[in-house]
């Protein structure tokens, strides 16, 4: 399978923390997995080292201030259509946490099997 997407789009992100969950598992796996099933061109995790919300803990991966619940963001970019539907069913899933809809230019993207660069 193999899909295209070129040209004026929309990116889905949503700040949540390592440690939140959904239906006994990890928030950011089930939203990955909510994009996968809405038919969604692709999700990604960033995990960050350092960060704070509206409780204004500070999050962080240093050493001396070792925290369990380092944020994290799930990303998606597709067409507006597809945001849009995700949207609603992310902020449906999470509890505490920032969702955010950006326009965005897609300038290259490719999907599906390959063996290499030349396909």
């Amino acid at each position: 399978m193999s899909m295209s997407i070129e040209g004026p789009a929309k990116k889905l992100s949503a700040y949540i923390g390592e440690k939140d969950q959904y239906d006994g598992r990890p928030l950011y796996t089930a939203l990955v997995e909510s994009a996968r099933s809405a038919g969604c061109a692709g999700a990604t995790i960033l995990r960050g080292v350092e960060g704070f919300g509206a409780t204004s803990r500070i999050h962080t991966a240093h050493q001396l201030r070792m925290s369990s619940d380092l944020p994290v963001v799930v990303v998606v970019i597709d067409t507006e259509v597809h945001i849009t539907a995700l949207a609603e069913v992310f902020r449906a899933m999470m509890g505490n946490g920032i969702l955010t809809i950006e326009d965005t230019e897609v300038v290259y993207y490719r999907g599906g099997i390959t063996d290499g660069p030349e396909g």
